[in-house]
């Protein structure tokens, strides 16, 4: 983690909730999926939040996470691990743009700090859940493990309808708008009408 001092008041509240949002269970299918992905040689954190920072936080795993993914067109050609800090966060930024590409909407992504500084991890968390839920729901072969880890994200399902198809909709009434069907007075009774003849002389 970077030296900085610890929260108080408003500041701890706010990282508390944050932290909060971590699971551990989520982590362990990560991790799983990781190692599945990149191989053997990239190692297992050890358990707990601190350990999976520390394992992502250089960003090389990341970068072969992504690879791995892509096919014979890797987006981040050369990986290579360091100590600087700017070179690790530089390697956490060409992640993220290129989970940007491969299509992880940028709601779902995580900032450079929350991993590097062990901001909020749980965004992290959500990324790489994103990142395996568009992996299996492509099928190009690129994904390993197993396909139950994570959801399949929901497709387009396109039609189209012909100009003949079109011109009948228009004269059907949708049943939003209320519909007139089974509307008749039959057998409605009012009870016995007014008599306005006067009988009398």
């Amino acid at each position: 983690m970077a030296n900085k001092g610890p929260a108080y008041g408003l500041s701890r509240e706010v990282q508390s909730k944050i932290d909060k949002k971590y699971d551990p269970e989520l982590e362990e299918r990560l991790v799983q999926w990781i190692m599945a992905q990149c191989g053997p040689e990239v190692g297992q954190p050890e358990p707990g939040k601190t350990g999976f920072q520390n394992w992502l936080k250089d960003g090389c795993i990341l970068s072969h996470l992504i690879n791995s993914l892509s096919g014979a067109n890797p987006p981040i050609k050369k990986v290579q691990s360091s100590s600087m800090a700017f070179k690790q966060m530089e390697r956490i930024s060409m992640f993220l743009r290129a989970a940007e590409t491969y299509g992880i909407m940028t709601t779902d992504m995580f900032q450079t700090v929350d991993l590097w500084e062990g901001k909020d991890l749980a965004a992290v968390q959500r990324t790489l859940m994103s990142l395996g839920s568009l992996a299996v729901t492509k099928n190009d072969g690129c994904y390993k493990g197993d396909p139950s880890w994570f959801h399949r994200k929901a497709q387009e399902n396109k039609r189209e309808f012909s100009d003949e198809q079109l011109m009948e909709g228009k004269s059907v009434i949708g049943l939003q708008m209320g519909t007139n069907r089974g509307a008749s007075q039959a057998g409605m009774s009012y009870g016995r009408p007014r008599q306005i003849i006067n009988n009398n002389p």
